[in-house]
């Protein structure tokens, strides 16, 4: 068994990975609004859940279109961008667009 890791490398609609262009930045949330995630430029998140504001909060790497999150408790997630949609721990997260 290789120890070699292994990367997701789909391309967007534009050809070029979300961790090229860095499509990833900003606030994700599922389609109900309940989980908002905000993936921040300097490699943290800050997840609120319903009325709880940072409810989860931790450090995230890209990787081609995956994602890999450690929160500060120690709690390790995985998610994969495919087609401008996050998905993640069972959700689905669609980006916020500024207003």
């Amino acid at each position: 068994m290789s120890n070699t890791k292994q990367t997701t490398t789909a391309l967007t609609d534009t050809g070029i990975t979300v961790e090229q262009d860095k499509s990833y930045l900003g606030m994700w949330v599922t389609g109900d609004g309940y989980i908002r995630q905000e993936l921040l430029p300097n490699g943290r998140y800050d997840e609120a859940r319903g009325k709880k504001q940072s409810a989860y909060t931790g450090d995230y790497w890209i990787e081609g279109n995956h994602i890999k999150y450690k929160d500060d408790t120690g709690f390790s997630a995985t998610g994969d961008f495919k087609d401008g949609v996050l998905y993640h721990g069972g959700f689905i997260f669609y980006k916020e667009e500024n207003k």
